[in-house]
């Protein structure tokens, strides 16, 4: 969607986000996680940040995070959970209640935004309408009071890593979303910033240009060399993106782990849910044998699983399985498999895969995922079959 106009509070961050000016020294790369103490190598860094609006609900709690130059890090979570605002309190349009923040281990508490050497995306664009698109991007260069060959070449140049430099002369309004958004992360790189924060940039976009942008961002962001702090409520966005992903809920970081392990490996219910599709069965703790357990499960029903965080014998779990690990073709099932007997509810063609609907284990919304092959079987509904999967797959969570 094409915006002519915008919100005047809208105007006010789009004049911050090009005005920003460098000026943070230069360190080295490291391997980082979530850290209670000031780290050498770290590029971009929360020490024990809080935010409350209120003075008395912390929206975000005891932040510890650090993020090595280059990476490409995304904050992910539902509405509320904080993301935005520890991007706020970043980007200095927030400032924290409680603890540090340190860019290139400078504290950037109290600079203001335009100071700090950013470069911002937002979902909106924030581009000046009664600009062209060649004046959008010379502006941030202007206020740094750089020459006129200068600011031109940077220019055509920021315009020809998003692929526009035939639509240096027209305005914002001449432009569709996905075009807009585009001359957007242009601006943003247009004065070299070694930091981009981008909040929901993709989020007004249909979603075949919405996959296109991720995988140029993605790129252009590993080629530049530049560190990204991107947000998104958009799971398969933050799988697809990220060198690692934060999720967050409550204020709070539940899990900071690359796609494949946040995905294969969740620390916690709230991720294995919020992450993907999931299937999950409730039961008690029966035993505890070095790297697995043995859950009974409401219905009665007896499995073996990884104990992830559980830690007692009686202690209520929901049991973890992904619906890409389950089989119910009997010749593909591996040594050593659970089986549980099931009955088909629904089975739905999804072009590429099958997703089919069981009851199990007493629960009618257990759902399994099988590959669109000419020798897959096709169920039916009502049809009594037999699933199984391996105890590796399977994570005992928290209840």
């Amino acid at each position: 969607m094409v915006n002519s106009t915008f919100p005047v509070a809208n105007v006010g961050t789009s004049c911050f986000s090009p005005c920003i000016e460098r000026g943070l020294s230069h360190q080295s790369q490291g391997e980082l996680g979530l850290t209670n103490t000031k780290s050498e190598t770290a590029f971009v860094e929360f020490e024990r940040v809080q935010k409350s609006y209120d003075g008395e609900k912390l929206v975000v709690k005891d932040l510890n995070l650090a993020m090595p130059k280059g990476e490409f890090l995304t904050m992910l979570g539902p509405s509320g959970s904080g993301k935005t605002t520890c991007l706020m309190m970043l980007a200095g349009f927030e400032t924290a209640t409680h603890g540090e923040i340190r860019l290139d281990g400078v504290s950037i508490n109290h600079i203001p935004p335009h100071k700090r050497g950013i470069g911002m995306v937002f979902q909106n664009y924030a581009l000046f309408p009664h600009m062209t698109v060649a004046e959008n991007l010379s502006f941030p260069l202007e206020v740094r009071k750089m020459g006129k060959s200068v600011r031109e070449e940077k220019v055509m140049r920021a315009l020809g890593m998003v692929q526009m430099q035939d639509f240096a002369g027209r305005r914002p309004t001449q432009l569709s979303g996905g075009q807009q958004q585009r001359i957007a992360l242009a601006r943003a790189l247009v004065f070299e910033p070694e930091l981009v924060l981008m909040d929901e940039p993709l989020g007004a976009l249909d979603k075949q240009l919405r996959e296109t942008l991720q995988f140029e961002i993605t790129h252009l962001a590993h080629e530049l060399g530049i560190t990204v702090v991107y947000v998104t409520h958009d799971q398969t966005e933050a799988l697809t993106m990220s060198d690692r992903v934060a999720v967050f809920d409550d204020g709070r970081i539940q899990q900071l782990a690359p796609p494949d392990e946040l995905y294969e490996s969740p620390k916690n219910s709230f991720v294995a849910q919020f992450i993907g599709e999931n299937n999950t069965l409730d039961g008690v703790v029966q035993e505890i044998k070095g790297n697995t357990c043995i859950v009974k499960l409401d219905s009665g029903d007896i499995i073996d699983a990884i104990p992830v965080n559980v830690s007692a014998v009686g202690e209520r779990t929901k049991v973890s399985i992904r619906p890409e690990r389950v089989e119910f073709d009997k010749s593909r099932l591996q040594d050593g498999a659970h089986t549980l007997k099931a009955e088909v509810l629904e089975f739905i063609y999804m072009g590429d895969i099958f997703r089919t609907r069981l009851r199990v284990a007493g629960i009618d919304d257990f759902v399994i995922k099988s590959r669109n092959a000419p020798d897959q079987t096709r169920l039916i509904p009502g049809q009594q079959i037999e699933i199984g999967w391996l105890a590796e797959d399977c994570r005992a969570l928290d209840a």
